[in-house]
């Protein structure tokens, strides 16, 4: 049986429970696979255990379930995928697309935050101290049709914009893990905050590394607090409240542009994903960061 042709995810990482913004990007995500009747996965990126809190990944998959949020294949644990990470860097240090790298923020920060010739020729383990492994940008106006924004252009800056793969810690860092499970789950298309566009560029770059091709992006707006911050566990954003999955979906699908009947704000979950998956249309999503939609 031939896989569908559209293929998304929704991705937390366990630093704390789901917010309202988290819920905007999992139900746009979602409706934008059932649209074309593709598969929906989610993957908890459970890679950095000084920031991951012990209850997160249960609260996460709870809070999912409660708001009939299910991954049409099993959950994967980004945890549980080390050797297939240590591999692909061992793979790109011997083709020359990363670097060690000891360099602490302030000596980069004495360098104007640019990685010297010496630092990114850099290909053998035998330096004192600990290091990090930096992927090997090149200078690049990266390019790409964005499925909300249109036409995107990004400048990446090789020795800059470097970004770490392995942490001086030993952690599998964000920038490689992603793409890896990208191509690994063959992920086709991708939903996800518009914070995110920076990253882009870069990640093209460590696709094209693997030989692969990158996927779809659809970059939404992020969700901001009253003080116009994004909603983030860092601006201390309220965890969702599961006894009300189905006003919390609501809220959501308002938030997005969808316009949902003032009658379907006290319908179950199923109820509501069935009145979204029938009647989502991606130009409806707002273009510009907005504030949290204030229905409670």
């Amino acid at each position: 049986m031939s896989l569908p042709s559209y293929r998304g995810r929704f991705a937390p990482s366990p630093t704390g429970p789901l917010h309202f913004g988290s819920l905007v990007t999992a139900l746009a995500s979602y409706l934008e696979a059932r649209r074309h009747q593709g598969t929906w996965l989610v993957r908890i990126e459970d890679l950095d255990p000084l920031r991951e809190s012990r209850t997160a990944t249960d609260d996460i998959l709870t809070c999912l379930e409660a708001h009939h949020l299910y991954s049409d294949e099993p959950i994967r644990f980004q945890s549980q995928r080390a050797d297939a990470y240590r591999a692909a860097i061992d793979r790109l240090i011997s083709q020359g697309h990363a670097y060690h790298c000891p360099c602490s923020r302030k000596e980069l920060q004495a360098l104007g935050g640019h990685h010297t010739p010496v630092c990114r020729e850099r290909r053998s383990t035998d330096q004192d101290g600990p290091r990090a492994v930096r992927f090997a940008l090149q200078d690049d106006l990266a390019h790409w049709d964005d499925q909300l924004l249109g036409p995107r252009a990004l400048h990446v800056q090789a020795g800059i914009d470097d970004p770490v793969i392995l942490r001086k810690e030993g952690f599998f860092a964000y920038q490689l893990a992603v793409v890896l499970d990208d191509i690994d789950q063959g992920i086709t298309h991708i939903v996800r905050g518009s914070d995110l566009l920076e990253t882009t560029g870069q990640q093209q770059q460590i696709f094209r590394a693997f030989s692969a091709h990158y996927p779809r992006w659809l970059h939404i707006p992020v969700i901001l607090n009253d003080q116009g911050q994004k909603l983030s566990k860092q601006t201390h954003a309220l965890a969702l409240d599961n006894a009300h999955a189905g006003h919390n979906l609501f809220r959501a699908l308002r938030t997005l542009g969808q316009q949902p009947p003032k009658q379907l704000q006290w319908s179950n979950p199923d109820d509501i994903l069935a009145w979204g998956c029938e009647h989502w249309r991606r130009e409806r999503i707002p273009r510009a960061p907005h504030r949290e939609d204030d229905l409670r």
